[in-house]
């Protein structure tokens, strides 16, 4: 999905590792959503946890968006032109409808509720979403990871994955990257990442083993959990600081769905805007204007981003960049 925002704020993320993030003493904190609508007044809204002034990375996850579920009749569904990306890889999640992908490597996929469709930008990629006519409720999340710099240029690629159901400890658990709980995810990544879906029926107290290298994140889609002991409501974000072995989730009177995320502490800067990460402020201004030269003005289809094939409309322009240097946040 690309970040419709017309007036996308700067953002230099600065990994909590390095010291310039924001400091969690418990060790637990939650990440409240700010909706941000996507395009013009009919356009799907989304509730966005990352990334905000409090935290700005969960391992190398730098994007989340939970979005649903929406009415397609009244919302009008999901129509997503052909947008750029760099240096990041898209993770497009859904619970409910669905959605096809198209992309200037010659991928054309349906993402469907309960299959990852992971698609790795590199050096530079666009594609396309739209729901499909006959989706009546949309509902999923779309997620970013931030590749590291030793690999941020590689080849674009897509990959599309199912994860087989498991039990454990009453939850039922689908694991799409990485590994959990000796389930390992096929698709490829570049840090070492987590990310799974946890199902919980009423009355379940789920003690999930984790990696205490990584940071975690867990988004509620339904229910009212606590997690570690602490209440958290729908689409908040709960973050467990590194050093955690276990987590507590407790899905209490009502079923509970939910997203876990996390991964080692990325111990990099990105600069993030729009729909590029890069490394400073020069290469974002670079991203926009390749983006905008090949692509919007001339079309062309051996350029950086190259060409979505069989979608019936135009690429989408950059916004114009804010009229400051994009800079570190405090």
């Amino acid at each position: 999905m690309s970040n419709l925002e017309t007036k996308p704020e700067e953002v230099d993320l600065a990994d909590p590792s390095t010291g310039s993030g924001p400091s969690v003493s418990s060790g637990f904190e939650i990440l409240e959503p700010r909706d941000v609508p996507l395009g013009g007044p009919r356009a799907m809204s989304v509730r966005r946890t990352l990334p905000q002034r409090a935290r700005s990375l969960i391992g190398a996850w730098c994007f989340v968006d939970h979005y649903g579920p929406d009415i397609v009749a009244t919302s009008g569904g999901m129509t997503v032109p052909p947008h750029p990306h760099t240096g990041l890889q898209t993770v497009s999640w859904l619970f409910a409808g669905e959605i096809e992908h198209r992309d200037s490597v010659g991928s054309h996929a349906i993402v469907r509720p309960g299959e990852l469709n992971l698609m790795t930008a590199g050096r530079g990629i666009q594609h396309s979403e739209v729901s499909l006519p006959q989706t009546t409720v949309l509902h999923g999340a779309q997620l970013w990871i931030a590749l590291p710099d030793a690999t941020r240029n590689v080849e674009p690629f897509f990959e599309n994955f199912v994860p087989t159901p498991f039990e454990f400890s009453g939850a039922t658990i689908r694991v799409f990257l990485g590994a959990l709980l000796g389930h390992l995810s096929t698709a490829r990544t570049f840090s070492r990442v987590v990310g799974a879906q946890l199902d919980l029926p009423a009355g379940t107290t789920l003690e999930l083993p984790v990696d205490p290298q990584f940071e975690h994140g867990i988004l509620v889609d339904d229910g009212a959990p606590t997690v570690s002991g602490h209440p958290v409501a729908k689409s908040e974000l709960a973050y467990v600081a590194p050093g955690a072995s276990t987590i507590t989730v407790a899905s209490g009177d009502v079923p509970v769905r939910a997203l876990l995320i996390g991964g080692e502490p990325l111990g990099e800067q990105i600069v993030m805007w729009w729909n590029f990460i890069g490394r400073s402020h020069e290469e974002i201004v670079e991203f926009r204007r390749t983006w905008q030269a090949d692509v919007i003005a001339d079309g062309d289809d051996n350029g950086t981003f190259g060409r979505v094939r069989g979608y019936d409309g135009s690429a989408l322009p950059a916004p114009e960049l804010p009229n400051v240097r994009l800079r570190p946040r405090d």
